[in-house]
């Protein structure tokens, strides 16, 4: 590899070139480049005071808030290690976390005080606490506040120790089973795999001659909406991104989305493109849209990309149907592995649900660990080559089980699995680690829910395995009906059925006022099977009809 990319690097070149461009957008908030240089220079500066070494990690505990890549800048500056935080985590996650990751500073929203007072005296290792006023509470006494550390820099924050592309960013990501887990990258890996998709590209043996001149010839980048949570890798990678482009990284200030306040926004700030997480973001702009066809100016709009959960063919249309000339990118990847698959959208055609063009290093292999054939119907699980993360933190055995050498190349299999048509395109199934077997047969939930969803009467679905005496594993549906209809329970399994083999289709479907998707749009099947279980074994029987 002939590249050594640093975040840090390429950012503050983007701040020498065009220091009074936008840079962060938060409502009524404009943060100019120079500014978000300086201020990250401030929360360096006092990361170093704390007692920051080379490569600690610092726990971002955030809103999306220019705060959030204010910090994520700072902590690089110093070649310190950011690390998300969930900020749906309970105490007893919260603390699994920052001690797993060996969490030497917390920045966090006020609103977490409260949670933060619990658990302080469980976590040693942090050195400093550095607290961002929301207006929701005091700055508590063991805390310092951001502003004061924000604006305490005159000059650039550089540390004893340098930088280089072997520093990690490092993403937590909760899975479907067990506790959290930190994916390592080395900042030149996620850098170059992010650059190769982008939409301003760097060649690699230029490194920052090449961004100065790409500014200097182009001027600032896109401006990027990321209406998904930074805390998670969708909105976290894409907003880096953007920022490496020389852009404009535009925050929605509510804490849940509304597409009113997306499209508002998008109007104001003549956003060019928006980041969404499938269906749970698309299905209530297309609402709005619907509702209110003429209201919002979306000239400036060019694209909607969106990656960690199914985006539907249905939705997809009736987006592009309001905007027949932008393109809506669908990517498949993952915490683990960028790069995987991709479908894209346009006015003419929209591409159909968990259907992907294969990435040029992705394999799809077999149980004998042999690539499949195209159009063979076998279920494999993709592998991923190229520029990698090393693996998780602390944690050698799942290293070992995801990042696997085969025929002499390291490949990220993070178990997601899917079958490969005959014109060599992948049709996605869903992630092994919450795969159903009943009678011997695998299902793949994420297929049987888009199977849901396109019932006219079904708003949003999870489904879950339950233990059976008989199948080993019962397919249970958990459908939120779209209106006050709610659809019968056999209709519903009948649908299913017209469209996928009968042992996929539900034995019982659960209606529920909302299936309580994250903000990124995930859902916790660990959750749904246990109430599921309980709501069955409570006495809500049927006659099981047979697959």
């Amino acid at each position: 590899m002939s590249s050594s990319w640093n975040f840090a690097d390429v950012w503050e070149v983007a701040a020498d070139m065009q220091p009074d461009a936008p840079a962060l957008v938060h409502g009524k908030r404009r943060i100019s480049w120079a500014q978000m240089d300086r201020r990250a220079d401030g929360v360096g500066r006092w990361l170093l005071g704390v007692g920051i070494a080379r490569q600690d990690k610092v726990a971002i505990y955030l809103y999306n808030a220019p705060e959030y890549l204010e910090s994520v800048f700072g902590i690089l500056k110093v070649g310190a290690v950011p690390v998300n935080t969930n900020y749906r985590y309970a105490d007893r996650e919260i603390v699994y976390l920052w001690d797993n990751a060996d969490a030497a500073a917390v920045v966090f929203h006020g609103a977490f005080r409260e949670l933060v007072e619990r658990v302080r005296a469980k976590l040693p290792k942090v050195r400093g606490w550095l607290w961002v006023d929301d207006g929701t509470s005091a700055c508590p006494p063991w805390a310092t506040p951001y502003e004061e550390a924000a604006t305490s820099a005159a000059q650039r924050t550089v540390a004893p120790w340098g930088r280089s592309g072997d520093d990690l960013v490092m993403l937590y990501t909760g899975g479907t089973t067990g506790m959290p887990k930190g994916v390592m990258w080395r900042q030149d890996d996620l850098f170059a795999r992010m650059n190769a998709s982008g939409f301003r590209h760097y060649r690699d043996a230029t490194g920052v001659a090449g961004v100065e001149e790409a500014l200097r010839t182009s001027g600032p980048g896109m401006a990027l909406l990321p209406a998904c949570p930074l805390m998670h890798a969708t909105g976290a990678f894409t907003a880096m991104e953007c920022l490496s482009e020389g852009g404009k990284v535009v925050l929605l200030e509510g804490r849940h989305f509304d597409p009113v306040e997306l499209f508002d926004a998008i109007e104001r700030e003549q956003v060019n493109g928006v980041v969404i997480v499938g269906d749970p973001f698309g299905r209530p702009m297309l609402a709005a849209l619907d509702a209110e066809p003429d209201r919002w100016d979306l000239s400036s709009l060019v694209g909607i990309l969106s990656s960690g959960a199914m985006w539907s063919e249905e939705v997809k249309a009736g987006l592009l149907r309001h905007r027949p000339d932008m393109v809506l990118f669908d990517f498949f990847a993952s915490s683990e592995a960028l790069g995987m698959g991709a479908s894209i959208s346009t006015g003419t055609a929209a591409s159909k649900t968990a259907e992907f063009a294969l990435g040029s290093e992705v394999l799809v292999l077999g149980e004998d660990g042999r690539p499949v054939a195209p159009g063979s119907g076998e279920v494999g699980v993709l592998a991923l080559a190229g520029r990698n993360p090393i693996g998780y933190y602390k944690d050698d055995e799942k290293t070992a089980a995801t990042f696997r050498e085969i025929d002499g190349v390291r490949y990220s299999i993070p178990g997601d699995y899917a079958q490969v048509r005959a014109d060599g395109s992948i049709h996605l199934l869903g992630r092994g680690s919450v795969s159903i077997n009943t009678a011997g047969e695998k299902v793949y939930p994420e297929e049987v829910e888009e199977a849901l969803k396109t019932h006219p009467g079904v708003r949003d679905a999870a489904v879950v395995g339950v233990p059976d005496e008989r199948f080993g594993e019962m397919v249970v549906g958990i459908v939120e009906p779209a209106g006050p209809v709610v659809p019968d329970e056999q209709e519903l399994i009948d649908h299913v059925k017209a469209r996928l083999a009968g042992f996929k289709a539900p034995r019982r479907v659960r209606i529920v006022g909302s299936v309580g998707r994250s903000p990124s749009g995930k859902l916790d099947y660990r959750r749904h099977s246990a109430e599921a279980a309980r709501w069955i074994s409570a006495g809500h029987h049927r006659d099981d009809p047979e697959g």
